[in-house]
């Protein structure tokens, strides 16, 4: 897909895509249309669409409500090219009044690239490829050429966000991460160094190395760095890496065809990782996944084993299914021994507990720090990728104590579950100051328009975005 802005020849066989403000409809046609349309034909109420055809052209117009927010925008826009290739040949037009802001139509740009993504991988017959699709933008904006390069690198990370969790997993496996991450290296200014179990081994990731001990696929500790000379702070991000996760030998009964999605965390913070790079954005970045996958053999670790830790606290596994606390603690714990940041944030697909509470609407968020608490919100409910708070309190921590070990990793109770889950995760940060915990597991995968089957949303990458540039 090339983006051509502003070009004088780009009439020929080119559909005219115009977004437009629900009351504002004469003003934002005006000029581009050749006659006026009826208020009972096309309104510019949100999620309504027109088409008009005349002798030259043909024009789509989209109904954008009164007051759009950045994700119905995206969504307005990726429909096109999912639900509307018949109409896209070769050439395309997205013409944009000056009563669209800026951030608009960078979200419009994002959402019409979106479009282009299909989970059809490995079908015979290839879904359509827009590779050589030629898109004019027209606009006013004195910064619209920013804006569209800035849009290219944002949809590109977040279609690696869908891509990671779509793919199956014999083919995202551990490995595969690791090669990304190196890939990453290649092309943009990342340092990468993957640990294999062996190295693991001597750093004593000893909880990570024991999820994966019943799969034959190896186990990756990832480790990501971008440093920026104008940071302004460093952050750190763990995510989740369960490539597959049977549940172990406590072993999922029902569900299982979906835990390829169990890498979701993982999936958020190295799509953002990319796009942090990309985008150059003042910071120092480290992010941190642990890749495993947890099967079943007769090497798998089990239920009442005590294993180490990174942080030299034995834990006592009371289900073999409550294992991303286990690589997430050895990767928090590694995390701040080694690197230390200013604010440290992981993303985990962890509870069924936290879809419980707050269903596929929002992720739950837990924080040690009020502030850090608030960013979160606020980038969450600016870019549509909410999180809300649950306690951390001291009462909670008695639930995960250990008769013969110094923590366990479930508490064995139907309730509580994202919260004790969390206060296991605290017990490996070494008292860090400025940490979150966001469980995800309700909205990194799920039921979409764009698919007839769950699919990944890349939820959190425009999460971190907002909550980064809102610091800068």
């Amino acid at each position: 897909m090339q983006f051509y802005i502003n070009p004088r020849d780009f009439e020929g066989n080119s559909i005219h895509i115009i977004p437009v403000l629900e009351k504002r409809v004469d003003e934002i046609l005006e000029g581009k249309l050749q006659s006026k349309i009826k208020p009972s034909l096309f309104s510019g109420k949100k999620d309504t669409t027109f088409l008009l055809e005349s002798e030259e052209k043909v024009f789509l117009l989209i109904g954008l409500g009164e007051n759009p927010n950045s994700w119905e925008i995206e969504k307005s826009f990726r429909r096109i090219l999912s639900k509307n290739q018949d109409l896209v040949e070769k050439k395309i037009t997205l013409n944009f009044h000056d009563l669209i802001s800026k951030d608009l139509i960078e979200n419009a740009l994002v959402g019409f690239q979106l479009g282009s993504y299909s989970l059809g991988f490995y079908k015979k017959q290839k879904p359509r490829d827009f590779g050589d699709l030629k898109v004019s933008i027209l606009s006013n904006h004195k910064t619209i050429e920013k804006i569209a390069s800035r849009s290219q690198k944002i949809a590109k990370a977040k279609m690696e966000g869908f891509k990671l969790v779509d793919l199956p997993p014999n083919e995202l496996t551990p490995e595969y991460l690791a090669n990304w991450a190196i890939e990453k290296s290649e092309n943009l200014k990342i340092k990468t160094e993957i640990f294999n179990e062996e190295k693991a081994n001597k750093e004593g990731l000893k909880a990570f190395l024991a999820v994966g001990r019943g799969s034959s696929k190896p186990s990756k500790f990832i480790i990501l760095e971008y440093r920026n000379p104008n940071a302004k702070f460093h952050l750190g991000l763990v995510g989740k890496g369960v490539t597959f996760d049977t549940g172990g030998l406590n072993i999922k009964t029902a569900g299982m065809v979906y835990m390829k999605s169990d890498m979701g965390g993982a999936a958020a913070v190295l799509a953002a990782t990319q796009l942090i790079a990309d985008l150059e954005l003042e910071i120092n970045l480290t992010t941190i996944v642990p890749a495993v996958e947890n099967s079943v053999d007769k090497d798998a670790y089990l239920p009442s084993e005590v294993i180490g830790s990174h942080a030299g606290l034995s834990i006592e596994v009371i289900d073999t299914d409550a294992e991303g606390r286990l690589i997430l603690a050895d990767g928090l714990s590694f995390m701040v021994k080694n690197y230390n940041p200013d604010q440290l944030i992981d993303f985990a697909t962890l509870t069924g507990s936290s879809v419980s509470t707050f269903g596929y609407e929002c992720g739950a968020l837990f924080s040690n720090d009020e502030i850090l608490t608030k960013s979160l919100q606020d980038a969450g409910l600016e870019s549509g990728e909410k999180v809300w708070p649950l306690p951390l309190w001291e009462n909670y921590k008695s639930e995960m104590d250990s008769e013969i070990a110094d923590i366990k990793n479930y508490n064995g109770k139907p309730i509580a579950g994202a919260i004790t889950a969390a206060k296991f995760l605290e017990a490996f940060i070494h008292e860090h100051k400025k940490w979150a915990h966001l469980d995800i597991a309700g909205v990194a995968f799920g039921d979409s328009e764009f698919s007839k089957t769950k699919s990944g949303t890349a939820f959190g990458v425009g999460l971190l975005l907002k909550f980064i540039e809102n610091q800068l």
